[in-house]
């Protein structure tokens, strides 16, 4: 049987581009033909990659690139600007297309559950990201009104929103952050900037390269403690990482060379403070963040901490728990509240009684939880499309139930459907314009440092440039 496929993905980060590459490659080799829309919240694509990733980490592009070459093809449809479960149905989708796959990933914060943690002053670091990558759908104004600030994780999160924080506007110019960031992180009265982990140098999620970044930022000291390392001391567990892990070797000498004598002074202007051992146990404050207390921890040779029985207060202003993403349900598709994933099998969606719902798919952070990075993301779309493309040569998708006075044959269908909507949709044509303009505000620039881009913030504005932008170039 020669497969024919019409195929919705839902989400344009990198799960779902390489969903999409990989399918149509698959497609390709079996003699078939697929064609595939590519749904996106957001008037532009790249999902994380644009919105998720600290600013200032150049080899992001690469990666940007090699999702434009997919999509500049011109095999992938994007449609962007829509809302799967409010702009359109997922039933609607599923009348629609042979297999719809969901691609959202893990976008909210995932909870810090410790009293004190909703006073004013104390905010997810998602969406602190969100702001300074230029989000639409958040505030443009951040109030940064504090000296000193905690960050609570030791993953690659957290490192970028210290970083961030801690870094002087100017050493940020030469990236692509919007205008009204620029002037936030300029206001700040910042002076010190502390992130905290609940265990010990050798188990922490940070990778070495955005580790080494942090000793690269002009006029801002690391500050490590001793104490913190004479807690590693004796740790077995430890001990055989350091002898067996080539990334927690790197990292180790890293995190030793910032160690210094008592009368070595800091000089800088701003300081990143690293803690270990400490677990937060509660938010300080009245009617604001006034500090954090954590419980000091220690090693008990497997990799895991408990906890001493000591008690630090560390007064700061200001809160950002970084321990995680948590994905969101989606309106029409089963969702595990426990594991926040949608339940599947291989990428094959099931329902509460665990049986296959067919013809729909997942893959990315929304299917395994937010771990990983970009290579796990390239396995996991592998693995859902070769079983959506077994299940296809199996003849187990369900049949679309387009309605008999609409024609499934016509691509422009659905594109009819939101336009009788309303919805002002967005495109790659219109994102190329959208592309265009963010390069010439940044070739426009006039200061310090050469700028590729400035990024469009606001959402009516990236749709205006993209939907005049795809007219002029039809």
């Amino acid at each position: 049987m020669t497969l024919s496929l019409r195929v919705a993905i839902v989400g344009a980060g990198p799960a779902g581009i390489y969903a999409g590459n990989i399918l149509r490659r698959q497609v390709d080799e079996a003699g078939g033909e697929v064609a595939i829309d590519l749904f996106e919240s957001l008037p532009a694509p790249y999902g994380l990659i644009r919105y998720g990733v600290a600013p200032d980490h150049p080899r992001i592009k690469g990666i940007v690139n090699s999702l434009h070459e997919m999509l500049d093809e011109g095999t992938i449809r994007l449609i962007g600007n829509v809302e799967v479960g409010r702009d359109v149905t997922v039933d609607e989708l599923r009348e629609r297309y042979d297999a719809v796959i969901f691609a959202t990933g893990a976008l909210k914060d995932a909870p810090l559950d410790i009293p004190g943690i909703d006073l004013p002053g104390s905010y997810g670091a998602a969406d602190l990201v969100a702001w300074y990558d230029g989000h639409p759908d958040v505030p443009r104004d951040w109030p940064l009104e504090a000296e000193s600030i905690a960050v609570i994780g030791n993953g690659n999160v957290a490192l970028d929103v210290a970083r961030v924080l801690a870094k002087h506007p100017a050493d940020l110019l030469s990236t692509d952050i919007p205008a009204n960031v620029h002037a936030g992180l300029l206001a700040s009265p910042v002076t010190d900037v502390h992130v905290f982990g609940r265990r010990g140098p050798s188990q922490v999620k940070f990778t070495p390269i955005e580790l080494r970044e942090l000793g690269e930022v002009p006029d801002v000291d690391i500050v490590v403690y001793d104490d913190d390392f004479a807690r590693a001391e004796g740790d077995e567990h430890a001990a055989h990482l350091l002898a067996t892990n080539n990334q927690v070797k790197v990292m180790t000498r890293t995190l030793n060379g910032w160690r210094r004598a008592d009368d070595r002074p800091y000089t800088a202007s701003r300081r990143l403070h690293l803690h270990f051992f400490h677990a937060p146990v509660e938010v300080l404050g009245t009617d604001a963040v006034e500090g954090v207390r954590f419980e000091r921890t220690r090693p008990v040779g497997d990799g895991s901490v408990v906890g001493t029985g000591e008690f630090v207060d560390v007064p700061v202003q200001a809160v950002y728990r970084a321990v995680g993403y948590a994905s969101s349900p989606i309106a029409g598709v089963p969702f595990d509240e426990s594991a926040r994933v949608i339940p599947n099998e291989g990428g094959r969606v099931t329902d509460a009684s665990g049986a296959p719902v067919a013809g729909v798919y997942a893959t990315g952070w929304i299917k395994r939880g937010p771990v990983g990075l970009i290579g796990h993301t390239k396995g996991d779309a592998l693995e859902t499309i070769t079983n959506l493309v077994a299940d296809a040569a199996a003849g187990v998708l369900a049949e679309p139930g387009v309605a008999p006075t609409v024609d499934p044959a016509d691509g422009d269908e659905v594109l009819d459907l939101l336009e009788a909507r309303g919805i002002r949709f967005t495109t790659w044509s219109g994102w190329l314009a959208l592309d265009a303009h963010e390069r010439s505000l940044g070739e426009a620039f006039e200061g310090p440092v050469a700028r590729e881009r400035v990024k469009v913030v606001p959402r009516d504005e990236q749709v205006d440039l993209s939907r005049d932008g795809a007219l002029v170039a039809g």
